[in-house]
């Protein structure tokens, strides 16, 4: 299908919406679903296809036309089914369409479903096939800042841990809270090691032994959110579980931290042959 004359001129921009959807499908949303499926090359029939086989529903032999049949079907089933399996969905049609894109439209399919999303709060993107965690667009900017530099500079197992703390915020059905907390303070912690030359020591040993690791008061701040991890990550406390705000409020302010210790190794180096305070 031709680009349309609001995209091609470029009077069609998508605007970023505050995000009040992540633990859900709204119903508009799972007949956009359908409706780019089809914009992009889906038939009734072979979209029922793949839908039936995400659900694990036999399709109906009684069925035989697309339209409204088939078609009617496979929005019952859309329509019908939990919230996460919208998603998987998403992610199944996409990876068809990057399997054979002769056939169809796969980086429109995945840019019309981001635009929408961001146009309507929606907390997902999907990105080379996956549907992944969005946070406000800052964060997202910060994140892949830093799992690009921690690349760059060969922190690997820095960039894992981020990584994993991204993934962590993006399960279904439910995200992994705390586990997003300990990945994200493992890579600082990860990063902090190599700019003081202290492999073995923890993230709250290395701020107390070399507090100038970073401008004063920031060393506090990262003392106050090691401590902060332990407590409500590591060793929770009865009633005391973070919410969903709260770990990628850690995740970015880590990335941020992280990406900034790592472009600083020079200065950092010096450190390693200075005395360091006692414990």
């Amino acid at each position: 299908m031709n680009e349309k004359f609001s995209k091609r001129h470029g009077y069609q921009q998508a605007h970023e919406t505050e995000i009040i959807v992540r633990q859900d499908a709204p119903h508009e949303l799972r007949g956009i679903v359908v409706q780019l499926a089809y914009d992009c090359g889906f038939q009734p029939k072979s979209l029922r296809s793949l839908v039936c086989r995400i659900l694990r529903k036999r399709s109906d032999s009684n069925n035989w036309s697309e339209y409204p049949n088939m078609d009617d079907e496979v929005h019952d089933l859309v329509d019908g089914c939990d919230w996460y399996r919208v998603y998987d969905i998403i992610e199944d049609i996409s990876g068809a369409m990057r399997e054979t894109p002769y056939s169809y439209e796969p980086q429109k399919f995945e840019n019309e479903i981001n635009d929408y999303f961001l146009e309507n709060g929606i907390g997902w993107k999907l990105s080379n096939g996956k549907v992944k965690m969005r946070g406000p667009e800052v964060f997202e900017g910060i994140i892949d800042t830093a799992e690009w530099q921690l690349e760059a500079k060969n922190f690997s197992n820095a960039r894992n841990e981020l990584h994993e703390a991204r993934r962590d915020l993006s399960r279904r059905p439910a995200p992994d809270i705390t586990g997003g907390i300990q990945h994200s303070m493992a890579a600082l912690e990860c990063v902090a090691r190599e700019a003081c030359g202290d492999a073995k020591a923890t993230l709250g040993d290395i701020m107390k032994r070399y507090p100038d690791i970073v401008p004063r008061p920031l060393d506090e701040a990262i003392a106050k959110a090691w401590g902060y991890a332990s407590e409500n990550a590591r060793h929770i406390r009865e009633g005391r579980e973070p919410t969903f705000e709260e770990a990628e409020l850690a995740v970015g302010m880590v990335a941020a931290l992280a990406t900034y210790l790592g472009e600083n190794m020079g200065y950092n180096y010096a450190l390693r042959h200075d005395k360091p305070k006692a414990a």
